[in-house]
């Protein structure tokens, strides 16, 4: 790392932090030809390639403004979003790769979506999985009542254990 006052290549780490929810480490090192201070910020890159073949850097905000279309009119906070791209996020990242297809967001997006609003979820699938016709509609809401049935059973039963006779 060469110093920004001295152009000097060699720096001494001082203190390193964690930045940014853990997703960057902020670092304070010290040239040793002229001695001051200077700060880094380190920061892993995560690049969407697009269906034309371009990649470009990671944004929550996009995910955000994708999402909030499919949430417009729904009981969805600004936060309940912010939370969600993280998650969002937060699940591409854990894949351990570097650069991620787009469609990969997409589905990455849809259960964190499923789980805050049905309706949003069934808006945003229905764009993104281009729905054709009202069958690809029955299909999905059958799928979810399903699996709200699935919860249902599966919370009475713990709740059920729970209760000494």
């Amino acid at each position: 790392m060469y110093c920004p006052f001295c152009r000097n290549p060699d720096s001494r780490v001082v203190d390193s932090r964690m930045a940014d929810d853990g997703s960057a480490i902020r670092r304070r090192r010290q040239c040793p030809e002229c001695g001051r201070r200077f700060t880094t910020v380190e920061t892993t890159s995560l690049t969407v390639i697009k269906r034309s073949g371009v990649g470009e850097p990671f944004s929550r905000s996009k995910v955000i403004n994708g999402v909030r279309k499919a949430c417009q009119g729904r009981p969805v906070t600004e936060d309940d979003l912010a939370m969600l791209a993280q998650e969002v996020e937060e699940t591409i990242r854990a894949s351990g790769a570097a650069e991620i297809e787009a469609h990969e967001v997409g589905l990455a997006i849809l259960s964190p979506l499923q789980k805050l609003d049905e309706v949003a979820y069934l808006r945003f699938a229905s764009v993104y999985q281009a729905f054709e016709s009202l069958e690809d509609f029955e299909t999905a809401i059958s799928i979810l009542r399903h699996e709200a049935e699935v919860e249902a059973k599966a919370a009475k039963g713990k709740s059920s254990e729970k209760s000494p006779l």
